[in-house]
Parts: structure tokens; C-alpha cells; sequence
């Protein structure tokens, strides 16, 4: 059994631990800390279950799973927090999502791979179109807040009618990259899959398909307990912390709900497949962008909370950094540690902006 699978296991005690932190009222700092470090198991093995389904199933329907489960833990998070009107939180989750991907995780990545290797690379066709996609993330995130600032009085229902407009462009694109990646060109997405095919040894094991699909439906139901109690917690954990809505959402939760696919990367890197690391950032970015943002603008609509595109104005410009200075890192297909650190370099002064910021 893997290390991995081991911490995973031992922390899942964590969860009735938990439970019955928030039923014997220890605190909410205490449930907080509980909740967040509860979901992080639950999250390897979501993960995990997933990636065991995609490879029995096949490529393309493989790839469809990947996509919905891909970042289940952290779209969980946001629509319970979602449901409970923590609108700030979540806007600021999104940011902190797109924001931990791109520089955290692909800045992790590079530097440990960078101080095992020397130089490494990875497909730049593909990551020259992961980023122009991301840059149109980035205009459907700066345009409410542009109409915003650039009228007189805009009605919040116009922001949210243009908010759903956008939301529903964006599922058609994510759609339209699956069908790119998992179709007509997914020859250039081969090189990951097959390098990490080809560090098992020996003749693979076939998944217990309904084994895997057990694991997947009890974790996605343990994160979904987890976030009720996680979420309820959070706004007075964060206010006893002295830490802003806006810092909460964009640094903690992003953190909480991605940590078992920062650490996948870090792995994947230090093997020298730095084309699944950068797959695995990106990619993430991509589904936070186009297809989790836009689910939270119509599934707010529906239940009739006021969730909309219009971001605070600091964190499109943070959004913004982020995509450039990730693609302009990531524009000639090679990698090494400084470029690692460059890239977490940005993440900490953006994050101790956050902290700092007064809203």
C-alpha cells in the first residue's frame, strides 16, 4: 500500500471526530480545523476513485468522468457555502481556485521536479491553448465588473442576466474542449497518460469497477457532510482568526478542497512527467473557469441566492497576473526550479495582498 493511501486511511478518523466536534459545540475554530483536515482524505480518495474509473472505462468516457469528478471536493464546498449566502466566500473561492492552480501547484511542481532534473518539458502546443482558453476565463470574469465601472447604475438583475449569459458560453466552450481534448485531437493529450502508464511495473491490475464507484459515491457523500459542517463554522473561525471574507475564500478553501491534486502534481513532477503536472494545473484552472463558476451562477439563480460574475475588482487583477504570468512561463514547453519559484513567488505577494486587503 502507498504512503499515500496510508496518511489518507489514518486521517479518516478525522471525520467522526469531527461530527462530534459540531455536536458537542467544542468551538468553531475547532471544528474548523477538524472539518478542513477531514475533507483532505476524503479528497484523495474522490480523486483516487476517479482516476481508477477513467482508466477501466477508457479514454473518452474516462475523460467525461474526470471532468465532473475532477474538482467535485472544491464545487461541493462552493454550493454549500452557496446555499448558506456566503456569496463573497464563494466569488472569492473561485478566484483563489484559478489563482492556487496556476501558480501554487504549477509553481510547486516545477521547482521539485527543477531540483531533481535539471531542465524539463512538457507539450507546449497544448499548453498554448490551455492558456488562450484561460484567457477567455479572464474576460468573462473582467466584464461584469467593466460594465459595472464603466455605467452610471447598472441593476443588480442586469449583472445577473449578463452573468447567466456568460455562465451558459462558458459550459458550451468547456464542452466544446472536452470534445478537442477527448476527440478530434487527443493525440496531443496522450503523452501524459502513456508516461504515467509507464511507471507501473509489471502487468497492471483491472479495477473492481463497482469497488471504485462505492469509494466514489461514500467519499463525494463524506465531502458533502464534511463542507455542511466545514462551512458552518467558517465565518466565525475566520473572524477569531482576524481573517477577511475575501482572504478566507481566496487562500483557505482553495487549499482545503485541492490539496489531494496539489500533491498528484508535485508527485507526477518529481517523476519527471512534467506534461501531466501541467495538465493537472491548467486543466484545473479550465474546469474552475468554465465549467464550476458557471454551475454556481445558474444554481444560484435557481435557489435564489444573488450570485453573479461581478468579482471584486482586485481579485480580476490577481486573476489576470495569474493567467500571464502563467502563460508566459509555461510558452516555450520547458521548466525549471527558478521558474518554480517565480511562480510561488507570485502566489505568496498576491496572498499577503489578500491578507492585507481591507474589504
Amino acid at each position: 500500500m502507498s504512503t499515500k493511501s496510508i496518511v489518507s486511511l489514518g486521517l479518516l478518523v478525522l471525520i467522526p471526530i469531527s461530527i462530534l466536534a459540531e455536536r458537542l459545540g467544542w468551538g468553531a475554530l475547532s471544528v474548523f480545523g477538524l472539518s478542513a483536515v477531514a475533507i483532505v482524505p476524503l479528497a484523495i480518495w474522490l480523486s483516487t476513485a476517479t482516476e481508477e474509473l477513467a482508466v477501466v472505462t477508457g479514454p473518452t468516457l474516462g475523460g467525461l468522468i474526470n471532468a465532473v469528478f475532477g474538482n467535485a471536493t472544491e464545487l461541493i464546498i462552493a454550493l454549500v457555502a452557496l446555499k448558506a449566502g456566503l456569496i463573497d466566500i464563494v466569488k472569492a473561492s473561485i478566484t483563489g481556485s484559478i489563482l492556487a492552480n496556476l501558480l501554487l501547484v504549477m509553481g510547486l511542481s516545477m521547482l521539485a521536479g527543477g531540483l531533481r532534473y535539471k531542465e524539463q518539458t512538457f507539450n507546449q502546443t497544448v499548453a498554448r491553448i490551455n492558456g488562450s482558453t484561460m484567457s477567455l476565463a479572464v474576460v468573462a470574469i473582467v466584464l461584469p465588473a467593466m460594465v459595472i465601472n464603466t455605467s452610471n447604475i447598472v441593476e443588480p438583475a442586469t449583472i445577473r442576466q449578463l452573468s447567466l449569459t456568460v455562465a451558459v458560453v462558458m459550459i458550451l466552450v468547456y464542452g466544446l474542449t472536452l470534445l478537442f481534448s477527448l476527440k478530434t485531437h487527443s493525440y496531443l493529450y496522450d503523452v501524459g497518460v502513456t508516461d504515467l502508464e509507464g511507471e507501473t511495473h509489471g502487468e497492471p491490475e483491472q479495477p473492481n469497477v463497482w469497488l471504485w464507484v462505492g469509494v466514489l459515491f461514500a467519499a463525494t457523500v463524506g465531502v458533502a457532510i464534511e463542507s455542511e459542517i466545514f462551512v458552518g463554522a467558517v465565518e466565525e473561525a475566520a473572524n477569531s482568526l482576524g481573517f477577511t471574507a475575501l482572504f478566507t475564500g481566496v487562500i483557505l478553501l482553495p487549499l482545503v478542497g485541492g490539496a489531494a491534486e496539489y500533491v498528484t502534481a508535485v508527485r507526477v513532477a518529481m517523476k519527471d512527467n512534467m506534461d501531466l503536472a501541467v495538465s493537472i494545473s491548467m486543466g484545473s484552472s479550465l474546469l474552475v473557469a468554465l465549467l464550476v463558476a458557471p454551475i454556481l451562477v445558474i444554481v444560484g439563480y435557481f435557489i435564489g441566492q444573488p450570485m453573479d460574475l461581478n468579482f471584486n475588482l482586485f481579485e480580476v487583477i490577481a486573476v489576470v497576473i495569474a493567467v500571464l504570468f502563467a502563460n508566459l512561463i509555461s510558452l516555450d514547453g520547458r521548466s525549471n526550479w527558478l521558474e518554480g519559484v517565480l511562480l510561488l513567488s507570485t502566489f505568496v505577494i498576491l496572498g499577503a495582498s489578500f491578507f492585507f486587503h481591507p474589504v
